[in-house]
């Protein structure tokens, strides 16, 4: 029996999701590239794979916004928003904490997730995924830009047939009755447009920064054979995650449902019954920091007497409180006319910052702001650690007006829509290395 598909908000656009089971453990699955939740029913081997991991689990799917049976959206999702998707279906499920099994696009998303929230993460499960999408020097099992171009003409020539499958369905090839489903999956689950707006976004995604914060019980499969990601990805997850562990398997086959897909659920059962349920303890965890301040603030104070900058200065703490409060920031310390806050995700705090600098124009004042995401630490309301560092430095670099972000948040929010301009390597006072540096335009 096919589970009833449901809906939740999540800001303004409703998300798709079902549920099946009544196993201890909640698993939300978060499919890669594209999906249908009805049309997945209709493949055979998703169904026994699915009911596998419902024996032992209550299973959460869902469609990702822009995708199958979710809300069509302008734009393109960041892994940002994405995760607020994953809070919005677990909390329709009361849902407090859960294991999250993501493949190919979905492993860095539930990476983050796992780094953002570990209160709220059991375990993380990647299976043929990775950390950054494009070949670099320090990177080099990604695709090259010939290879992603290749791949977006594929889908503008041939969406709703059987492109992509070869090379993530290859034991299927030439199995009519999968063909043609997987054709019409792929009509059903997007248009050609948003297939290849998401192909985009995925190239520009990179978090190797965020991997070395995960502190939940990791595990990483990946299929030897496969032909869409080198078994050289998995290694480097496993490598980076603290304590993760790698398990390989035979399999010509990306998708973790078609060859190999009965090791691949009693590897997740024999992983998920093992790992204690008891929380894990949050002291450390992944979080954007947003240093600002007013620039010139001590001449202007002498000028218009402390009275006067008193007021004012009172009613800057107020708009950058209003801003805080609707980007979801929490306001960490507040010295003088400079005040440091938190987010649980880059896009937001990069938008806050802005709104605070234009927001100050109205008062006469020019604002400086700094933006990087990073491994802190709480003690007891406060954080500190390395990224608490880093971010003051970051701060400290901006001219009048400027909102400058580290290489990491660069990195974190590709497809947010938000443009930079790149400031160069730059050393930071206390910090070891280089660091590349960006300028919100």
């Amino acid at each position: 029996m096919v589970p009833e598909t449901r809906y939740t908000r999540s800001g303004d656009i409703n998300i798709a999701y079902q549920v099946l089971g009544e196993g201890p453990v909640d698993l939300v699955v978060v499919p890669g590239w594209i999906s249908n939740l009805e049309v997945y029913w209709e493949q055979p081997d998703w169904a026994r794979f699915t009911r596998r991991l419902a024996s032992f689990a209550r299973v959460i799917l869902f469609d990702k916004r822009g995708t199958g049976m979710s809300d069509r959206v302008t734009g393109l999702p960041t892994l940002e928003v994405r995760m607020d998707d994953v809070r919005a279906v677990m909390e329709a499920v009361g849902s407090e904490r859960a294991a999250l099994f993501g493949w190919s696009e979905g492993g860095p998303m539930c990476g983050l997730f796992a780094a953002t929230y570990p209160e709220r993460t059991a375990a993380l499960i990647m299976a043929g995924s990775y950390a950054r999408r494009m070949r670099s020097a320090e990177y080099p099992w990604g695709m090259t830009k010939d290879n992603l171009e290749a791949q977006l003409q594929g889908i503008l020539d041939g969406w709703g047939t059987t492109v992509g499958m070869a090379v993530r369905c290859a034991s299927r090839v030439g199995d009519a009755a999968f063909e043609s489903w997987w054709a019409r999956l792929l009509r059903q689950s997007a248009t050609p447009g948003t297939a290849i707006a998401l192909a985009r976004m995925n190239a520009a995604v990179d978090v190797r920064n965020v991997l070395p914060v995960i502190s939940v019980p990791t595990l990483v499969l990946h299929a030897r054979g496969e032909r869409l990601m080198d078994v050289g990805e998995a290694r480097y997850l496993a490598g980076a995650i603290p304590g993760a562990r790698l398990v390989e398997y035979d399999s010509v086959d990306h998708v973790p449902f078609l060859e190999g897909s009965e090791f691949v659920t009693d590897k997740i059962e024999e992983f998920l019954t093992g790992t204690k349920s008891s929380p894990v303890e949050v002291d450390r965890v992944l979080a954007t920091v947003m240093f600002s301040d007013i620039v010139g603030a001590t001449d202007r104070a002498a000028k218009i007497g402390d009275r006067r900058w008193h007021d004012l200065l009172s009613r800057h703490h107020d708009l950058v409180r209003a801003e805080l409060a609707r980007f979801r920031g929490k306001e960490i310390d507040t010295a003088g006319d400079g005040f440091f806050a938190a987010f649980d995700g880059p896009a937001r705090a990069i938008r806050c910052a802005c709104a605070v600098r234009d927001a100050a124009r109205s008062l006469g004042m020019e604002i400086r702001s700094g933006v990087h995401t990073g491994e802190c630490v709480y003690t007891g309301e406060k954080l500190a650690g390395i990224a608490v560092h880093i971010g003051a430095r970051v701060a400290g670099l901006a001219a009048p007006g400027e909102v400058l972000v580290s290489q990491t948040v660069h990195d974190l929010v590709a497809g947010s829509g938000l443009a930079f301009e790149e400031r160069g390597a730059r050393t930071l006072k206390g910090v070891p290395g280089e660091w590349h540096i960006y300028s919100v335009l």
